[in-house]
């Protein structure tokens, strides 16, 4: 209720607007996007109209357009900065600058099929403007303009607000091309997990079983992360978002780490001294009748005396057990005859007093190495335990998942400075228990304040293992009125990579003696590779050149003169297939510095004169690419046609090929 009266609108009333609010209240299911569909009115309304090629699915416009952004090639690079890393020639981890879009093209050849887990939390469509790009002429120079690296005022990344009509359409059109090219990264057994409020949590399922496959949803997760609630919507407050999980074919969960209440159960010890739990060998839960698995019903035999099970009576004093149900009706056992001969000295009888009942339980050891394959034909895959694992709950809730843990910590690395709506690591980090191990690539295109790389660092640290992360995040700049930009930094990618550097510190300052573990520090990776989103390195023609002697030069000495021998080695590396963190060792060969990529594998020679003595010494390298400055040959044909002889037959001689280019 507000202190002031309502404003008496000094305009005629919008007769039209009027009704189409009418109508929309009587029928909601004949608008979308704000338009009225005309047919379905009048389907609605009893006057039946042919759907014609009508078929089930997601569609807005601009989809057609998606593809064309899709398949459009992009001729941007991505420039070391070396001053903005940490410990770059020694890292796995990496960090880009740029449009993610962009970004993706590029990371297309070289991390296909290599990433095991994404993770992103991409702006949510609230009606309040998110600025990447939707349309398709805003590509590289639109993010040039942006970022500032030419100069083209007035130039900026679209916006989308609730005003504009279409703002689902333009939610979608952002999102659909780069989930496109995020799967191509996903190895066959990875998973991408995102985060979503309601605003488009059904458009966001809708689009990835397009583009995933509705048979590879393994859940959606729903995120206690703000138990207060938020007070922004009118009649509920919101407590809750949504975790959406799409894995590959191949994906399997690793489970979440054993709370101390899981822990506790595993209070007994073996002859050994090996803990374990009991579980109750009775099937509970579906298909616990004898009904429903007549072959799991079977008497299971105890000897008081010895305290063994078996499956065969060998005295009338041995106690027979059923799989009873608490009504007294016949139920089954978890396991089948063959499971329980192999596994006989695993079995514990049980008396239950009170209800003058017998039972058998089994021991669940926390080492799997000692559980074994228990696994056969007979086995629910529910049953089988892992090492410090447990199957993931589709509610999450907890203190360490919640927006203020996210708060403290953001405080607590940056003296006391806050940001809106961070995540927590720790909600992250139950992602990479059940995603990842150690050595598998982790990429997150919507890196925000890089909370993917802080949970990462974090914990490989703890667990003394090595994951590798790419982020990647857009030069957004940070709100005049800002604690970020009142502290001096002028963008969003700023920050994040002054998060993983104050992570890296922070880790850096502990003793390894407090960690729960040992020999931590032999695996952390503490350093990142930084890179930078821009037009290529290389002149490329873009159209009919005025002059011939302008085309020959343009062919000749194609390469940016403001370029380093570093920005292009790197857009080569990455353009030929080997990943950013790739090592690169400058040698010389033949008085010529040659850039040797993956010990060999690939060389590059940047020198402006090539000589045959150079193409000698390259082959006798034994690599498996080589790639020269066309200008280095100067024009002469004769000497390109000897190399790629003299390529050939070294190639012959080893029966492998040596793939030779220029640029």
């Amino acid at each position: 209720m507000t202190d002031q009266p309502e404003k008496m609108p000094l305009t005629s009333m919008d007769i039209a607007a009027e009704k189409r609010e009418a109508l929309k209240q009587l029928f909601p299911e004949v608008f979308a996007e704000d338009s009225i569909d005309f047919d379905q009115l009048k389907r609605v309304l009893g006057d039946w109209v042919e759907p014609g090629k009508e078929r089930f699915g997601l569609t807005w416009p601009g989809k057609a357009e998606c593809m064309r952004i899709i398949q459009s090639p992009s001729v941007a690079t991505l420039k070391p900065m070396r001053d903005e890393s940490v410990n770059f020639d020694e890292t796995d981890n990496v960090f880009i600058e740029g449009d993610n879009l962009e970004v993706l093209k590029l990371l297309q050849k070289a991390y296909f099929g290599k990433v095991k887990m994404i993770y992103i939390d991409p702006p949510y469509n609230t009606g309040k403007e998110f600025i990447y790009p939707d349309k398709f002429a805003e590509t590289l120079d639109t993010y040039l303009a942006y970022s500032g690296q030419v100069d083209d005022e007035g130039r900026k990344f679209s916006t989308n607000t609730d005003t504009g009509g279409r703002y689902h359409s333009s939610w979608l059109s952002m999102m659909y091309p780069r989930l496109y090219l995020a799967r191509n990264l996903l190895r066959r057994d990875g998973v991408i997990c995102i985060s979503i409020d309601d605003h488009e949590v059904m458009n966001l399922r809708s689009v990835c079983d397009l583009i995933f496959g509705e048979e590879n949803h393994v859940a959606t997760i729903s995120v206690l992360n703000n138990l207060k609630g938020r007070n922004d919507r009118k009649n509920v407050a919101t407590s809750h978002e949504y975790m959406i999980l799409y894995g590959n074919e191949n994906f399997e969960s690793y489970g979440l780490p054993l709370t101390p209440e899981q822990l506790e159960q595993y209070k007994y010890k073996d002859s050994e001294g090996h803990a374990f739990a009991l579980r109750d060998l009775r099937k509970r839960g579906g298909a616990d009748k004898r009904s429903d698995r007549p072959n799991l019903f079977f008497p299971i035999y105890y000897c008081k005396e010895t305290k063994e099970c078996s499956l065969d009576r060998q005295s009338d004093e041995h106690v027979e057990i059923l799989p009873m149900l608490s009504d007294g009706t016949d139920g089954c056992w978890r396991w089948g005859k063959k499971r329980v001969s192999e596994n006989l000295m695993r079995l514990h009888a049980k008396y239950n007093k009170a209800k003058d009942k017998w039972g058998v339980e089994y021991r669940v050891y926390l080492d799997p190495k000692i559980n074994g394959d228990i696994d056969d034909d007979e086995a629910d895959d529910d049953d089988v335990e892992f090492e410090r694992t447990s199957k993931t709950k589709s509610f999450w809730w907890g203190a360490d998942v919640s927006t203020d843990h996210a708060v403290r910590q953001f405080k607590e690395l940056f003296d006391g400075m806050t940001t809106d709506y961070p995540k927590s690591p720790k909600l992250i980090q139950r992602l990479l228990h059940m995603a990842t191990k150690d050595g598998d690539l982790v990429l997150d295109f919507f890196a925000g304040f890089s909370t993917t790389a802080h949970a990462i660092l974090e914990l490989d640290k703890q667990l003394g293992e090595r994951r590798s992360f790419i982020m990647v995040q857009l030069p957004e700049p940070c709100a005049l009125e800002s604690e970020p930009a009142k502290r001096g930094y002028s963008t969003i990618s700023d920050l994040s990579r002054e998060r993983i550097r104050r992570v890296i510190s922070k880790i850096e300052a502990i003793d390894s003696s407090e960690l729960p573990l040992s020999g931590t520090d032999a695996k952390a990776d503490l350093g990142f590779k930084s890179f930078q989103l821009s037009r290529t390195n290389f002149r490329i023609w873009e159209g009919e050149a005025p002059t011939f002697e302008s085309e020959l030069d343009l062919h000749v000495q194609n390469v940016d003169p403001s370029a380093t021998p570093e920005d292009i080695v790197y857009e080569l590396l990455l353009k030929a297939g080997f990943p950013l963190t790739t090592k690169v060792k400058a040698e010389e060969m033949a008085g010529k510095t040659v850039y040797s990529v993956e010990d060999g594998a690939l060389l590059i020679c940047l020198d402006n004169e090539i000589t045959p003595a150079l193409i000698d010494a390259l082959a006798d390298a034994d690599p498996l690419q080589v790639i020269c400055l066309d200008e280095g040959f100067k024009g002469n044909d004769q000497l390109k046609a000897n190399a790629v002889q003299t390529f050939k037959a070294r190639a012959a001689s080893r029966e492998t090929e040596i793939v030779f280019r220029t640029v």
